[in-house]
């Protein structure tokens, strides 16, 4: 029987390396590790990046793994998700992993102005009806890019043909910088090591036969963005309910 929500919430408000501000207190006070996060909390220079989105935190946890010499924030919403990988990481003793809690919306209330270089998005939902809510919109990349150093990266990770699809074609309209582009990551010539790490849900997608697509590219700043006008076909599986996802996923 797993733990529930308020003792999570409970134990993580003991955990050294997790911030949950609610909005009042962040509207008042403000953060006061914002621009400091490096000399503050991390204490090093090494580059900072963010997992937006992050669920279970299990991505943060492995990538900081793969990479010492980087430090990684973890950023959701939803505490007793965040919880699995907060609490791995302390057992661990991990010193290069953090986790926020907050709206990504809110995201430059805690991070100044080039503080960041990278940000991953692991398997976002696609938000096929709302380009708003869209985590790889131009909405969006105008909010990272105010807290991304001048060649700050983007990484998607996804299972979502839509997603990947529309996320290409934003890429091209407004010339940002691509350094990598695989429809299949895992059957790619890539030598990455981020090869290595897998979420609980990416390895569902993988059994079910769904390639991951990855694409990695530079978040340039630009005086004016477009949004792409372009008709995706949508990710028919994704409209399934619950009971019929996990027939799918037993008959694998």
């Amino acid at each position: 029987m797993g733990k529930n929500k308020l003792t999570k919430f409970a134990e993580m408000a003991e955990y050294p390396h997790v911030f949950q501000y609610p909005f009042a207190t962040l509207k008042e006070k403000g953060f006061d590790l914002k621009g400091h996060w490096g000399e503050r909390f991390f204490r090093n220079n090494h580059p900072i990046v963010l997992e937006l989105g992050c669920g279970k935190g299990e991505y943060t946890v492995g990538l900081g793994r793969v990479f010492p010499e980087k430090n990684f924030i973890a950023v959701d919403i939803k505490g007793a998700r965040m919880w699995s990988g907060a609490t791995e990481a302390l057992d661990s003793g991990m010193t290069n992993v953090a986790f926020l809690r907050t709206n990504i919306e809110l995201i430059t209330e805690f991070f100044a102005p080039g503080e960041v270089q990278e940000i991953w998005l692991t398997f976002p939902d696609p938000q096929m009806k709302k380009v708003n809510k869209r985590l790889t919109s131009t909405r969006f990349m105008r909010l990272y890019r105010q807290i991304l150093s001048g060649d700050g990266i983007i990484h998607l990770k996804t299972d979502s043909h839509f997603l990947y699809t529309y996320t290409r074609e934003m890429i091209r309209v407004n010339a940002y910088p691509v350094k990598v582009d695989t429809d299949d990551l895992y059957h790619s010539e890539q030598n990455n090591p981020i090869l290595s790490i897998k979420t609980y849900y990416e390895q569902q997608w993988l059994d079910r036969g769904l390639n991951i697509k990855y694409l990695q590219f530079v978040c340039e700043e630009r005086e004016a963005l477009v949004e792409p006008d372009i008709e995706i076909e949508w990710d028919t599986y994704r409209s399934f309910n619950r009971n019929q996802r996990s027939a799918l996923t037993a008959g694998k």
